[in-house]
């Protein structure tokens, strides 16, 4: 280690710790033997359709790929819990808490901007790449190798002092920070023990079974996949599993019993806005481009994109039961994109009434895409078994 790797070394929690960060550690870069059980985890296709992680797999097992002559990653903790509570169902939509405040990708990023802006000052000539989320590393892997907790059951990063309500960044280098594998501050000199322990809460909590085996998600079950990463149709036989959730799932991590340790985020930037928390699905289900990217303007929401977005809307309107959503999705039924009125088919079928049968049969006449025709199809056929 260098006089100026030393020098920055000493400085990594004190100026993390001023940047925002609740959490800091240091690694060394090596090949991750989970870069093996990351390729099984793609043979088996479940990933989905994120089949960026099959083109950057290489990337992920080895920050060397994106940052040649990294020694080392500086990994940080970004507490996000707010007190605010979940909508219990109905018309109202529960979206994930990660997703209340602003966007992290943007808060996260701002502030390893700063950091490596001050240790670069330290260290003059020394590289930093950052990476938050959606760079191809392995950030619960190295956040769990340099100490800052371990992989729960759910595959999040779970911490002993602030559970796992956490967002993760990382700093590549190729400083040699980690002097031969120790790390600093709230890092520790070893790799986190699991304490999950016999635990299996969050296997039972999930929805649709998506923790197919302790340690393993398949994607194309998960709620988060679904409502967010995935841009087509849900599929038929999960759409009443997702309840009123119409972006993200946050079960797993609710019942997690380390979350009891959970407080309140300091500053202001996750707080719940009053148009991501306890959202009016009648309101949001014929909201049009404009007013979804006014509304949600810096934050995660936009991700789903409105078609998306809208689609899990009219989905958990029909799981709300009720017969007063009828009307927003009759006009959700004439919308320009042909993945909405296909969802809002499937959700008239479902209330039923003699209201949705005739919107269904008018809508049938004139509709021309073929997947949306499947879909009021089934949803007459529901309608008709279903009584008036």
């Amino acid at each position: 280690m260098t006089t100026a790797d030393s020098a920055v070394r000493s400085l990594v929690e004190t100026r993390a710790r001023a940047a925002g960060f609740d959490a800091v550690g240091v690694c060394p870069v090596e090949p991750l033997t989970a870069g093996a059980l990351l390729a099984e985890w793609l043979r088996l296709g479940y990933h989905a359709e994120m089949r960026w992680m099959e083109r950057h797999l290489g990337a992920c097992a080895d920050p060397r790929v994106l940052l040649p002559g990294a020694r080392s990653v500086i990994c940080l903790a970004l507490n996000y819990w707010t007190p605010q509570a979940h909508a219990a169902g109905g018309r109202t939509g529960r979206i994930s808490r990660y997703a209340w405040g602003a966007d992290y990708h943007r808060v996260v990023g701002e502030r390893l901007e700063a950091l490596a802006t001050e240790l670069a000052q330290v260290a003059p000539g020394a590289t930093f790449r950052r990476a938050v989320d959606t760079s191809a590393v392995m950030e619960k892997v190295w956040a769990a190798r340099a100490g800052l907790g371990w992989q729960g059951k759910h595959t999040n990063l779970i911490t002993r002092r602030l559970g796992s309500w956490v967002f993760l960044g990382e700093l590549l280098t190729d400083l040699d920070l980690a002097g031969g594998g120790g790390g600093v501050g709230g890092g520790g000199a070893r790799p986190h023990a699991d304490h999950c322990g016999r635990c299996v809460r969050c296997i039972d909590a999930c929805p649709t079974r998506a923790i197919v085996a302790p340690y393993v998600v398949d994607s194309k079950l998960c709620i988060s996949y679904l409502t967010i990463e995935h841009r087509g149709a849900i599929p038929r036989a999960l759409r009443p599993l997702l309840g009123n959730r119409i972006f993200g799932c946050d079960d797993c991590q609710d019942v997690c019993p380390w979350n009891r340790f959970a407080r309140r985020a300091a500053g202001g930037e996750f707080l719940a806005r009053p148009g991501n928390h306890l959202p009016d699905l009648i309101e949001l289900a014929t909201i049009g481009e404009a007013e979804f990217r006014a509304r949600f303007r810096g934050s995660a929401i936009l991700r789903a994109k409105r078609r998306g977005f809208v689609r899990n809307v009219v989905v958990a309107l029909g799981n709300s039961g009720d017969p007063a959503a009828v009307p927003a999705l009759v006009r959700a039924l004439a919308d320009g994109e042909p993945l909405v009125r296909g969802h809002a088919a499937w959700s008239l079928g479902r209330l039923g009434g003699a209201e949705a049968r005739a919107a269904l049969a008018a809508r049938a006449a004139v509709e021309t895409d073929a997947a949306t025709v499947d879909e009021i199809r089934s949803a007459l056929e529901e309608c008709t078994r279903a009584p008036a």
